[in-house]
C-alpha cells in the first residue's frame, strides 16, 4: 500500500476562497481546491502535459455515451491539512446522509445476473471471449434539496470503515459553472502509475471472504487478465522493458482479500502524436483489462449486449497527473460511487471465464458491494 506523509511541504494556501461552493479534488496524495477548467480528454488530453488534473474517465467510450475528463484547481498540495471546509458541522457530527439501507435497487436482479453469468460462459463455449466481466450498478434515491450531497463526509466515512490505498473524492458542483462531478472511491486497485519514466499497472481479479476461499478460477483469471495487461503496456513501452514483476500475490482489504499482480514498462511514445503521452497511453490502455475481458473488443462487446444501462465512472479510472513532474496515479474505478440527478449510484461485477458457477458470481458482487453499501447508508460494517 502507497502511503503518503502528511508532513510534507505543501502549496495550499491557509484560506483557500469559497471552498464548497468551488469544490475540491483529493486522491492519493494530491488535493486541490477551487476549480478552474474542466477538459475534454478525448480531444484535449495533450493539456495533461502541464500541470496538476484530477481525472474521471468513464468505462464506456464516447461512441457509447461515456466522458473522459480532467479537472484544473487554482490551489493544489501534497496534504490537505490546511485545508479548510464547511462541510462537517460543528460538533464533529458528519455531515453525511445517506440513502436508506433498503432504498438501493439493483440493474440486473439475481435471476438476470446468473442469466448473464450462463450467456457468457456459452461464449467462451463458442470461442468468442475467454473472459468477460459481467457488472451491475446498484442505485438510491438521494435528493438534493437545497445542496448537492457531501462527497467529503462521504469520503471521510469510507476512508474511516473501509481505507483503500487509492481513496479519493472529486467533486465540482454545479453552481461552479465549470461541468460538474461527484465521485467517491475506495478502490483497491491500481488501474496506472507513472513514475520515474516506468508506467504500471496493478490488475486486481480473484476475490474471496479469505485466502481459503480463493479457487483456482480465480488464479487462471487473475494470470489471463495480467497477459492482457502486458500486452496492454508493450504497446506504450520500450521494447523488451515490460515484465511481471509480482504474479497472484494475495492482497488484504477490509471484509475480503483479492489476488494482485504487477506489470511494468519503460514509457516510449511519440512525441510528436496528437494527444500527446496520455492520449496514448490511455488508447493503448483504456478501459482496464480487468473489468472488461480478454480479448478486450469481444468481452466489451458482449457486456454492452447483456449489461442494463452505463457503468459510468465505475470500472473507469480515477486519479491524477502531475504534468510537471511526470507523475500520475489513476485508479481503476471499482469501489466506487457517483452521484446525479438525484441518485447515488455504485457498481459491483466478477470475471466471468469458462470455470464459473452462476450463484458464486452472484455471491461475489454481494460481498463487493455490502461493506460499502452499508456504510454509505448509515450502518456498521460488518467484518
Amino acid at each position: 500500500m502507497r502511503t503518503t506523509s502528511t508532513d510534507r511541504p505543501t502549496d495550499l494556501p491557509a484560506d483557500p476562497p469559497g471552498i464548497t461552493e468551488a469544490g475540491f479534488a483529493s486522491f492519493a496524495g494530491r488535493h486541490g481546491v477551487g476549480v478552474v477548467e474542466c477538459i475534454d480528454l478525448t480531444v484535449d488530453s495533450a493539456r495533461l502535459a502541464e500541470g496538476l488534473w484530477f481525472v474521471v474517465a468513464d468505462f464506456e467510450d464516447p461512441s457509447h455515451g461515456g466522458q473522459a475528463r480532467a479537472w484544473r484547481f487554482a490551489h493544489h498540495g501534497r496534504t490537505e491539512d490546511d485545508l479548510p471546509t464547511d462541510e462537517t458541522p460543528s460538533g464533529g457530527e458528519s455531515a453525511w446522509r445517506g440513502p436508506a439501507p433498503d432504498a438501493w435497487r439493483s440493474s440486473l436482479s439475481r435471476d438476470e445476473y446468473q442469466a448473464a453469468v450462463a450467456a457468457v460462459r456459452h461464449a467462451v463455449h463458442e470461442g468468442d471471449v475467454y473472459q468477460a466481466n459481467i457488472c451491475r450498478v446498484l442505485t438510491a434515491p438521494l435528493p438534493a434539496g437545497d445542496r448537492e450531497p457531501d462527497a467529503r463526509a462521504l469520503a471521510q466515512i469510507l476512508a474511516a470503515g473501509n481505507p483503500a490505498p487509492y481513496a479519493g473524492a472529486i467533486h465540482v458542483p454545479v453552481a461552479s459553472g465549470i461541468e460538474p462531478v461527484w465521485v467517491v472511491t475506495a478502490s483497491p486497485e491500481l488501474f496506472l502509475r507513472l513514475e520515474d519514466g516506468l508506467l504500471s499497472s496493478g490488475p486486481i481479479k480473484g476475490t474471496a471472504p479469505t485466502v481459503d476461499g480463493l479457487r483456482e478460477k480465480d488464479r487462471t483469471e487473475n494470470v489471463m487478465i495480467t497477459d492482457l495487461v502486458r500486452n496492454d503496456l508493450q504497446r506504450v513501452s520500450e521494447p523488451g522493458s515490460v515484465e511481471v514483476t509480482d504474479l497472484l500475490a494475495v492482497e488484504a482489504h477490509p471484509g475480503l482479500v483479492h489476488l494482485v499482480s504487477r506489470v511494468q514498462g519503460r514509457v516510449a511514445v511519440d512525441d510528436g502524436a496528437t494527444g500527446g503521452l496520455w492520449g496514448q497511453v490511455l488508447d493503448a490502455t483504456f478501459p482496464p483489462a480487468s473489468v472488461s475481458g480478454a480479448p478486450k473488443s469481444s468481452a466489451l462487446r458482449i457486456i454492452r449486449e447483456l449489461e442494463r444501462g452505463p457503468r459510468g465512472p465505475y470500472c473507469g479510472a480515477v486519479g491524477w497527473v502531475d504534468g510537471d513532474t511526470g507523475e500520475a496515479e489513476l485508479a481503476v474505478g471499482i469501489r466506487t460511487f457517483w452521484w446525479s440527478d438525484d441518485e447515488l449510484r455504485f457498481g459491483t461485477g466478477a470475471g466471468i471465464t469458462w470455470g464459473s458457477d452462476p450463484a458464486e458470481e452472484w455471491a461475489e458482487t454481494e460481498l463487493k458491494a455490502a461493506r460499502l453499501v452499508a456504510l454509505a447508508s448509515g450502518e456498521a460494517a460488518a467484518d
